[in-house]
């Protein structure tokens, strides 16, 4: 069974910093896409960031400048760098990777539990 475990989310303030982790496991033969996603109360997911397996990313306009996504592919895991955070940011924030794992060795998208993140201003 594959999981997604997310760290590094908590309480920063205005223009803080913080870092995102989230670390996949279990019976994974390649992992294609990664990204981050948001969900602020009242709100609908959106997408923040998404890297490839090459390395390409990809970001929102809302946080372009400011977040930085990054993966170790040998330790299949993903990470968010957020820099000058302002209290729009606060949200859960969720991992995904669509990646390919046993025994059927299909492509499915497994997401993480979410982690918690509040800017105060």
């Amino acid at each position: 069974q594959v999981q997604l475990v997310e760290s590094g989310g908590g309480l920063v303030q205005l223009g803080g910093s913080l870092r995102l982790s989230c670390a996949a496991s279990g019976a994974i033969f390649s992992i294609n896409a990664m990204a981050w996603h948001r969900q602020a109360p009242g709100k609908q997911r959106e997408l923040v960031a998404t890297t490839t397996s090459s390395g390409g990313t990809n970001y929102a306009d809302s946080v372009k400048g400011r977040f930085t996504i990054s993966r170790d592919n040998a330790k299949n895991t993903v990470y968010l760098q957020m820099n000058s955070l302002k209290p729009e940011d606060t949200a859960v924030y969720y991992c995904n990777a669509d990646l390919i794992d046993g025994p059927d060795y299909r492509l499915k998208r497994y997401w993480g539990q979410g982690t918690q993140v509040t800017v105060s201003s």
